[in-house]
Formats: C-alpha cells, sequence, structure tokens
C-alpha cells in the first residue's frame, strides 16, 4: 500500500521539514496493523518526493481483533482506511497544520502531486471526481484490469489515482485522510461517536459546502443512522448562515408634519438587485445564496422572469424557502418558472450554466478569504451569467450604526466587510479576467464620508470575449 507525495516548490526539500521527516535517510514506524516506512526516492532542490509505504500483515489481521474473516484479501495492497490511520499516526503534524523547524511554511500553497497506485473506487472514476475536482484538485485515473493476462475478465474496481493542486501539505492530507475510506466504503475498526468528531474535526472549512457532503458523511461513518443524523446535522449547521440581524435605516421626512419612517435596509436592497436585473433584460435568472427566498418572492411577481432558479448549501434552508413560497400549493403555471437547486458558490456546476444573470445578494461576505477565487471560478469562469448583480456591506458605513461596536461586522457570520475601495479592487480585477465590465451603485441612503450602507457591484459580460482563466480545465 503507497501513497507518494511531491513537489516542485524552492527548495523542493522543504517537504521534508513539512513532513517532519529527513530525506536524507529512511524512517519505519510500528503500527497495530504493520509497518510504515517513510522515504524519498528524489530529494533536490528542484523536486522532492517522499513516498509513505504501509506493510500490512493480513494474517494477524484474522488472528487478531480486526473485522477481516479471511485470510486472502486485498487489504496490504489497495489503499484503505489502513492508509488512512497511517497518515494520522506517521504524518500527524504535518495533517495538523504544524511544522516545528520551519512554521511559515506549514500555511503556504505549495505544488504538490499525490499518487496512489492501487485504490479502490466504488462508483467509478465519476464518484472519484465527484469527490475531488469541487476541491479543486486536477485528476488523473487510470482504471486497473482484474487480471493484465485476462483481459476478457474486464475491469476491476481499483485506480491508479493522480491528484494535483497547489495548497498547503495539510489539506491535501486532509482531504485524503476523509476520502481514501470514503471511496472504500469501508473501514477497519469500529465505527463510534468518536468518529464523528474526527469528521466534523478533519472536515472543517471544506465539508460543510461539498456538494457530496451527505455521501461522505454516510459513508466515512459506515452507514450507522444515528451517526450519520448528527453529522450532518451539525455540518449544514456549520455553514448555514447566521440569522440576519434587524437592518434598518431612517429616511428623511418629506415635509416638517410627517412622521419619520423607518424603511428596511433589506427592502430597498432587494428592489434595487431586482431593478438591476430587469434593466438588463435578463428572462432566465439565478439567486445564488438565495437562503429562504426572500427575493425569489419578488423575482416571481416580474412576468419578465421566466425561468427562476434559487441556489443554496444549506438542505434546510431550501425546504424553509420552499415553504414559504408555498411551491406545493402554486398553480402550475407560475410553479414552473422556479427550481430550487441544493449546490454551493465555490465549486463549479453545470446545472448553472446559460443563464442571463445571477444574483448574489450579502453572501460573498459569509465566504472565507482563501474560498473567493473558488467562488470566482464556479460563477465569472464556469456558469459566466451574462450579468451578476452582487451586493455586499460597506465596512465604512458601520460608523454609523450605534449599537455596533468598534472594530465588529455586522452579523457574526461574516468573515470580512469590505470597504468601497476594496470592493471595486477585487471586482474591477475579476472583471478584467473574465471579459466583464463592473458599475457601482450605492443603496440606501449616501453620504459623504462614509457612502452607503451596502454596496452593489453589477458585471455585464462583453460578448464575444473569454479569457484564459476561462479556459482552464477543473
Amino acid at each position: 500500500m503507497l501513497l507518494t507525495i511531491r513537489t516542485t516548490h524552492r527548495p523542493a526539500t522543504d517537504l521534508g521539514y513539512l513532513l517532519g521527516k529527513n530525506p536524507a535517510r529512511a524512517q519505519s514506524f510500528e503500527l497495530a496493523f504493520g509497518a510504515a516506512h517513510v522515504f524519498y526516492p528524489e530529494a533536490g532542490d528542484d523536486a522532492c518526493t517522499a513516498a509513505l509505504l504501509l506493510d500490512v500483515d493480513p494474517v494477524a489481521l484474522v488472528r487478531g481483533p480486526g473485522t477481516l474473516d479471511q485470510y486472502v484479501n486485498d487489504r496490504p495492497y489497495a489503499a484503505s482506511s489502513f492508509l488512512s490511520v497511517a497518515i494520522s499516526r506517521v504524518l500527524r503534524s504535518a495533517m495538523g497544520g504544524t511544522c516545528r523547524d520551519r512554521p511559515e511554511l506549514a500555511a503556504l500553497p505549495i505544488p504538490l502531486t499525490a499518487r496512489i497506485p492501487a485504490l479502490p473506487v466504488r462508483g467509478g472514476e465519476p464518484f472519484l471526481r465527484r469527490l475531488f475536482e469541487p476541491l479543486g484538485y486536477e485528476l488523473a485515473a487510470e482504471r486497473l484490469p482484474l487480471d493484465e493476462t485476462r483481459p476478457e475478465w474486464g475491469d476491476s474496481r481499483y485506480f491508479t489515482v493522480t491528484l494535483s493542486a497547489t495548497r498547503p501539505l495539510s489539506e491535501l492530507l486532509t482531504h485524503l485522510y476523509v476520502l481514501i475510506p470514503v471511496l472504500d466504503n469501508a473501514k477497519h475498526y469500529w465505527v463510534g461517536d468518536d468518529e464523528v468528531e474526527k469528521l466534523l474535526r478533519h472536515g472543517e472549512g471544506w465539508l460543510p459546502a461539498h456538494p457530496e457532503r451527505d455521501l461522505i458523511a454516510r459513508r466515512y461513518l459506515k452507514h450507522r443512522h444515528s451517526l450519520v443524523r448528527d453529522a450532518i446535522a451539525r455540518l449544514v449547521t456549520a455553514e448555514e448562515p447566521a440569522e440576519d440581524e434587524d437592518e434598518a435605516v431612517e429616511a428623511q421626512p418629506a415635509g416638517e408634519h410627517e412622521v419619520e419612517a423607518r424603511v428596511s435596509l433589506n427592502e430597498q436592497r432587494q428592489q434595487a438587485v431586482v431593478d438591476a436585473l430587469k434593466t438588463s433584460g435578463a428572462a432566465r435568472v439565478l439567486d445564488l445564496g438565495c437562503g429562504e427566498g426572500n427575493l425569489l418572492r419578488r423575482l416571481l411577481r416580474e412576468a419578465q422572469f421566466t425561468e427562476i432558479v434559487g441556489v443554496d448549501v444549506a438542505h434546510r434552508t431550501l425546504e424553509i424557502a420552499a415553504a414559504k413560497l408555498k411551491l406545493e400549493r402554486m398553480p402550475e403555471a407560475r410553479r414552473s418558472r422556479i427550481r430550487l437547486l441544493h449546490g454551493s458558490l465555490v465549486y463549479r456546476d453545470r446545472r448553472l450554466e446559460g443563464f442571463d444573470a445571477a444574483a448574489v445578494v450579502e453572501v460573498i461576505e459569509h465566504l472565507d478569504p482563501p474560498r473567493l477565487a473558488a467562488f470566482e471560478r464556479a460563477v465569472f469562469a464556469s456558469a459566466r451569467p451574462a450579468t451578476v448583480v452582487l451586493t455586499t456591506p460597506n465596512a465604512e458605513y458601520n460608523v454609523r450604526w450605534p449599537s455596533l461596536p468598534a472594530g465588529h461586522f455586522r452579523h457574526r457570520d461574516h468573515r470580512f466587510e469590505w470597504t468601497r475601495a476594496e470592493l471595486a479592487s477585487w471586482a474591477n480585477a475579476v472583471a478584467a479576467r473574465h471579459g466583464y465590465t463592473v458599475r457601482y451603485q450605492p443603496v440606501g441612503p449616501v453620504e459623504t464620508e462614509v457612502g452607503s450602507p451596502t454596496q452593489m457591484a453589477v458585471f455585464t459580460r462583453e460578448a464575444g470575449i473569454a479569457t484564459q482563466m476561462d479556459a482552464e480545465p477543473g
């Protein structure tokens, strides 16, 4: 059972510091099911490859307290939960994102290529791709025959798999640790409550938004229904944005005898988005991060929008949206105009291609900054609607909220809040990379010093323009 990890980062021998294993010598480690060996087939400034080789004793597995019941099995040769355990034990510090001698390396994205010569994939190459490609890996998979000398027997369930990406080493190891037993759909040890905690811990930052989240949880937890329900419920909670706090701004009175009115900023924001979508001439519209369907309800009122698709990462939120929209009782002519899809804004999704326009309303600030590049690829390179209407809080206006402590964001789930200049810097670069123009519009009352509470960017794709980034695979 073998895993190799190669880098061309310079100096490439930094891989030794990251793994905590000296490239100049081989090392061996005793495990309950055999031995693990770490060695370096190559170690130079231009390229370095580390190998983790497991020597599993199949007889000991049968005679001991393990779960195998036959002497002849594939466990010594095919990657499985044994390899996951070896990664967590032998490469513990690297997987945990720490580097004792060179701490600055741990979080550094470097070019990495992982290769597993024999990986059982129950679900075939499509399932393999559904697991790794949404995480940003380039994947090469070669299916192995049952017997090279008997081609008539057909193919096996085993693949030689190569994964390539530029990312911190800890992320690669964590993804392998979780997903190898998922692909095998088996584990060699008892799965209990502690496995839920492991899944949540190692899935933090990527699993809640993964399109195959529920299936990953089921397979990782060996289909133990009570554990799966607990894990999925906690993963959904981790991904769902916090409920919006009450945002309201005072409108200026039209006359001295009028009672001062309070106008909801959310109302102004949604109307501004609808107006921008109508002005674009769009008929087929996406609401990316639709939440509980407030914007969808407004879009349905407009006959111009003949196809409306709401997308959200949380199943429960989509259920609430369906209930609030009363989809089950909606007249067929109206119902045929709207669909709700489960999906994430940081993964490419062919279901979202070909639309006239997309709305991204108060969503982007819920993404961790490192995931903005994936969001950009998913929306502007893959889906590529002709118009994208995006709103986000204006951080400069926060000083006008008396109840908001200095230095705090408006909502507890926000990962950042941009100033007007920061939004323009990001949006201008995105537009230039993907053949769009972009204009900006304030939403809510405008003040000279701090602008408006919400800022809106409207991207319009220039016809016939394709960029290098748009053409990149995966």
